[in-house]
């Protein structure tokens, strides 16, 4: 039987068993999941720079800590994609991910109130934040596979992307009403309590209707064969060995080598907010519209960019190294209208970042060994993102032409690495 047609027969099966809720339907709630966590995380993230200003915090500390924070996003996949397969607990650390952001961000609400200890409080709280996504994906996404397998992977991955994405428009432009209502931002971050109680209440109606979504995967897949949770063949030498990427070949170091640069070369919103607001470039109620602006640059992006991708092959990259060294002279500007162009780069960027720059690594890296490499992958990300964070953050204290440089000259040895990376791959037999 062909995929496509063991897919369908998978829907079909799916949507006559009694009392069983249709793929589709599965694949909707999941979406609708997102969407509330999206508005909560992510109308937070769009006043994490003004509210750590509001705080006291340096552009350094701003830095640091949103730089931290997307490193913890990205580096603890490490741990919790191995430890969610060796465990087969994929719902509980999907429900324990989504937790702590549903309480971590309205807690940001009480920073302002808690003296000198505010600072500190808000820099962990959204540390634990970020934590809850590195916790909750892996899993998150191997409980959609299991589900998207019945409709086809690229259409379910596709819809919850896109509602994914309508949660990470709306949730700033929520954020942005309340604090121009209120003229302060605790409101906005208390606010964000309400989806994600319903995001809680949403993942336990799935939970409880689907307790296993491998009953969606068609007969014969791999999928059905493989035991969840089966104990890995190498035991913790072999999950170390994996997570340093052994074995893997020179051409992906040198192109997450690549992908690192670009990724701690961007500069975080943090810091663009934190610029926009100490500047008074906009009102501080205008810097969650701001990002809810370019939160639909980067779904323009990653569509746009993905399509020209399957045409062009790998050098469509080369754009973005180009586009990151234009952020910091633009977003990080004094006039309105160059800032709003580089929040809009910045979107650009971002939404090829964290969507095409990883469709080359299935080029690279053969299929056995693709999920270590992600992980990988997404280590190296990690740890170039809180050097990033942390030089940007020094820098912008003290010169902003240097930042302009030393980005610069950071993504053009991330370009020489992309190219090395594209022509090597375009002469492989």
């Amino acid at each position: 039987m062909s995929d496509p047609a063991r897919r369908t027969a998978a829907a079909e099966t799916s949507d006559h068993v009694p009392g069983r809720w249709s793929a589709w339907r599965v694949v909707w709630w999941f979406g609708f999941v997102s969407l509330a966590a999206d508005m909560v995380y992510e109308g937070a993230r769009s006043m994490y720079g003004p509210l750590l200003a509001s705080l006291g915090a340096s552009a350094l500390v701003v830095g640091l800590v949103t730089g931290a924070g997307e490193a913890m996003a990205l580096v603890l996949r490490l741990v919790f994609g191995p430890l969610a397969d060796r465990t087969g607990r994929y719902w509980g650390l999907t429900i324990l991910g989504y937790g702590l952001t549903a309480v971590c961000v309205p807690l940001l609400a009480v920073t302002p109130f808690v003296g000198g200890f505010g600072l500190v409080l808000a820099a962990v709280l959204i540390l634990l934040e970020r934590s809850g996504k590195a916790v909750r994906s892996p899993s998150k996404s191997a409980l959609l596979a299991h589900v998207a397998s019945a409709v086809g992977r690229g259409r379910g991955f596709g819809l919850h992307k896109a509602l994914d994405q309508i949660g990470a428009l709306t949730g700033p432009l929520v954020v942005a009403g309340v604090v121009a209502a209120t003229g302060v931002i605790w409101p906005g971050m208390a606010v964000l309590a309400v989806p994600g109680a319903a995001a809680m209440l949403l993942l336990a109606v799935i939970r409880s209707r689907v307790p296993d979504p491998s009953v969606y995967d068609p007969p014969g897949s791999p999928e059905v064969a493989a035991a969840p949770g089966a104990p890995a063949r190498r035991g913790l030498r072999g999950w170390f060995a994996d997570a340093v990427g052994s074995g893997l070949p020179r051409e992906f170091f040198g192109y997450a080598f690549a992908a690192g640069l670009t990724t701690g070369g961007l500069v975080t919103f943090g810091i663009i907010g934190y610029h926009l607001t100490v500047n008074h470039v906009v009102p501080v109620a205008a810097v969650p519209v701001v990002y809810a602006g370019a939160m639909g640059v980067e779904a323009l992006a990653a569509v746009g960019v993905g399509l020209v991708y399957d045409r062009r092959g790998g050098s469509v990259l080369y754009a973005v190294p180009v586009l990151v060294a234009l952020v910091p002279p633009l977003a990080l500007s004094g006039t309105v209208w160059l800032a709003l162009v580089g929040v809009a780069v910045w979107g650009l960027a971002y939404g090829v970042q964290d969507s095409t720059v990883k469709a080359l690594v299935a080029e690279v890296v053969e299929a056995p060994r693709r999920a270590t490499a992600y992980g990988v992958f997404a280590g190296v990300q990690g740890a170039f993102a809180i050097v990033g964070g942390l030089v940007a953050g020094w820098l912008y204290d003290r010169s902003l032409p240097a930042l302009v440089v030393v980005v610069a000259v950071s993504q053009l040895v991330a370009l020489i690495l992309l190219v090395r990376t594209v022509r090597t791959l375009h002469h492989r037999p």
